[in-house]
């Protein structure tokens, strides 16, 4: 099993160098309310060599195909071949209420758009028409969306963010990979299972196909220390929008710590941050992430790669620390791995 940084947009240039150092094999830019993916993987692509970089993810409903087409193509040019091109669907308050896009019918969405996608990075023109984009749109005899990048791959892996059932099978259909979020071994083994029903449809077996989560991390001998480090972000994204359709606050009620999280919530609701963060089971978090001393780390990168993970995710992002603390996280997770 490989490793992956996923990166906090400030530090991102400090850590991808450092992960390249330490053996790791992919740095990813999340997106969201602080950062967009782009920015951060250019900056990163200038001050790397050797490292992959990836999208974790760009948001479907804030670009059109051909943009991301475009930003894809260039930012493979620019890293001599390193881009993967990670997508996801975001949820309804992201897409309705930052970008104006329905969210109805999100797995018809996500296959006409990575369609485009892909044709578009084949280097010809395209036209398209679909329930969601029309290329060109209906009624113009405008010219056809036509990259003209030169020194990009026009195959380079694209990989889908994913949750249910549905959209696991979609993910293993049409895309070379799966990035999951908060997600324990026996998830990743009942999603690892969706994907192959998808990747079948296709006459595909798993081979080549990548697995990978990323899961908050904090390194300490004690677990509530550990902990400690984490509630800060999973109150965060527990406090996204309306709670009874937030996925992190879903994924808490699967493991059964829903009566928790209504209590996280109703603190959130009360402008209680500090009470809500102390609601967060130690359980949910331990199931979820990453925590404790090196070598109980390495035990549960085991699992995670018994479960089917190719490449691990570290999140480096989620923890409350300095950016020597995050460096330190690095550290010893490639420490961990090693040791097995």
């Amino acid at each position: 099993m490989k490793l992956a940084v996923n990166l906090s947009a400030k530090d991102a240039v400090v850590l991808a160098e450092a992960a390249e150092e330490l053996g790791f094999d992919l740095a990813l830019a999340p997106e969201g309310y602080r950062s967009d993916a782009p920015g951060v993987l250019g900056a990163v692509a200038a001050r790397t060599r050797r490292i992959a970089l990836g999208s974790a993810v760009m948001q479907i409903p804030a670009r059109p195909p051909a943009t991301t087409a475009l930003t894809a193509a260039t930012l493979d040019m620019l890293s001599q071949g390193r881009f993967r091109l990670g997508l996801g669907v975001s949820n309804p308050d992201v897409s309705e209420g930052w970008y104006g896009v329905p969210f109805e019918r999100p797995l018809a969405r996500t296959r006409e758009y990575v369609e485009i996608v892909r044709e578009a990075l084949q280097g010809g023109p395209v036209t398209y028409r679909g329930d969601h984009f029309v290329l060109p749109s209906a009624g113009r005899a405008a010219a056809p969306l036509h990259l003209f990048t030169e020194g990009h791959r026009p195959d380079l892996p694209v990989y889908l963010a994913a949750v249910g059932p549905a959209n696991l099978r979609l993910a293993g259909e049409i895309a070379d990979g799966w990035l999951g979020v908060f997600t324990s071994p026996g998830m990743v083994r009942e999603a690892v299972g969706r994907i192959a029903e998808g990747r079948a449809v296709r006459g595909l077996s798993m081979e080549g196909f990548e697995v990978l989560p990323s899961l908050p991390t904090a390194v300490a001998d004690d677990l509530e220390r550990a902990a400690d480090q984490l509630r800060p972000q999973y109150c965060y994204l527990m406090g996204i929008g309306d709670p009874a359709t937030n996925f992190y606050c879903s994924l808490a009620r699967r493991l059964g710590f829903g009566a928790e999280i209504e209590r996280v919530v109703r603190c959130l609701g009360d402008g209680d941050r500090r009470a809500a963060e102390a609601h967060v089971p130690l359980e949910l978090i331990d199931r979820t992430a990453l925590i404790g001393p090196t070598e109980r780390i390495a035990g549960r990168m085991r699992e995670y790669a018994e479960a089917g993970v190719t490449t691990l995710g570290i999140m480096v992002s989620a923890a409350t620390t300095t950016p020597e603390g995050r460096l330190g996280i690095l550290k010893a997770c490639a420490e961990a791995v090693r040791s097995w």
